[in-house]
């Protein structure tokens, strides 16, 4: 367990060079700084929740509550950032203005060279719109969409985790909680849908159990059967997508 805690901060903590600049900036702070408030903020806070993080006791007892996938988040409450930037001020405001330039310059080197180039990263990808969600969910979302009321539908795993982040009026009857291992509320209506062939004979009635008006799966999957003989429609087809509509129930207000 305590490697994990380990592990959590180096990976969290990148290169570690932003990790030395934070330190220096905490030592300057506490010998320079003398009004109560800042030390609260920029040393004791930071000092507190490092020592929580790294403390044996309150790692295990966090630990057996929610495991690495939680335990992390709390290096999201230190206030690297701000801190670095108010001692870098600090110091600026202090240096003769001969040398301010240099510093300037140097300080900025130092910040760049601390981390890499984040859109490098593989799990970082250029936005399709301005609400950072897939162009097909918003396509989809809008199409199905009832003003004054919600509708039910039900999406491919690889969908539900942005309709919510787009539209609240669009509901489901599962969402993220069974992409998240830890939770993984596995059942038949999710088995149905992630098959690659998928049967409108037994996927139809689960979609109505559920309460579904909708359907949503991709025009990639082999579908077997007729959509009318089970009271469904062929709404559209979007992105790449077919859309199903309950012919059963209407969704007039």
């Amino acid at each position: 367990m305590w490697n994990n805690v380990e592990n959590l901060f180096r990976e969290y903590m990148g290169t570690g060079l932003i990790v030395i600049i934070f330190c220096i900036s905490l030592i300057y702070l506490w010998i320079k700084e003398n009004r109560k408030y800042v030390r609260i903020m920029f040393i004791y806070v930071p000092v507190i929740l490092l020592f929580l993080f790294f403390n044996p006791l309150f790692a295990v007892l966090l630990y057996d509550l929610a495991e690495n996938e939680i335990y992390y988040r709390i290096l999201w409450l230190l206030p690297i950032t701000v801190t670095v930037a108010f001692a870098a001020v600090t110091l600026y405001g202090k240096l003769p203005k001969k040398r301010r330039t240099i510093y300037v310059l140097a300080a900025a080197a130092g910040i760049v060279v601390s981390g890499s180039y984040i859109y490098k990263n593989p799990f970082f990808e250029k936005a399709e719109n301005l609400y950072h969600v897939p162009d097909c969910v918003v396509h989809i979302c809008d199409a199905i969409a009832v003003p004054g009321r919600e509708v039910q539908a039900v999406f491919p795993l690889d969908l539900v985790q942005y309709v919510r982040q787009y539209d609240p009026t669009i509901c489901m009857p599962y969402g993220r909680e069974m992409t998240v291992e830890r939770w993984y509320y596995w059942g038949d209506l999710p088995d149905e849908m992630e098959k690659e062939a998928v049967e409108l004979s037994r996927l139809a009635p689960l979609a109505k159990e559920a309460g579904c008006h909708y359907i949503i799966l991709s025009e990639e999957k082999e579908i077997i059967g007729e959509p009318a003989q089970f009271g469904w429609e062929i709404f559209g087809r979007i992105d790449g997508y077919i859309i199903y509509r309950d012919t059963t129930f209407s969704l007039e207000i």
